[in-house]
């Protein structure tokens, strides 16, 4: 049985290959980008979307295949972006984009260690 937990997943997940073609989002990722084309994106260049230091900045992650992770601040909803390299029986094969809304009393504890 196979399972598509990530189409309903509250964070917004994209998936882009090498050339950062998006191959994916999910319903979430649709509703983030919406004012760019949503689910119309899927098949676009994600470098196409970027202003130039992030479309380098990308650029250099596309290459390098480097995680990328940071907190935005944007209308007011603090997120963080996870950015990594996914791999298909250990072969590079682009890179997926999570990122969850941080809410502003979220606890942290401190497990030892």
């Amino acid at each position: 049985m196979e399972i598509d937990w990530v189409k309903e997943f509250p964070g917004a997940i994209t998936v882009c290959n090498p050339e950062g073609i998006i191959l994916y989002m999910n319903d979430q990722s649709g509703k983030t980008f919406e004012s760019d084309g949503g689910l119309k994106l899927i098949g676009k260049n994600a470098l196409n979307c970027h202003p130039p230091a992030a479309r380098e900045k990308m650029l250099a992650l596309l290459r390098s295949g480097e995680k990328n992770v940071y907190q935005i601040t944007k209308m007011g909803v603090k997120k963080m972006i996870y950015q990594s390299p996914w791999y298909e029986n250990g072969e590079y094969k682009g890179f997926v984009e999570i990122s969850l809304v941080i809410p502003e009393d979220m606890p942290t504890f401190n497990r030892g260690g």
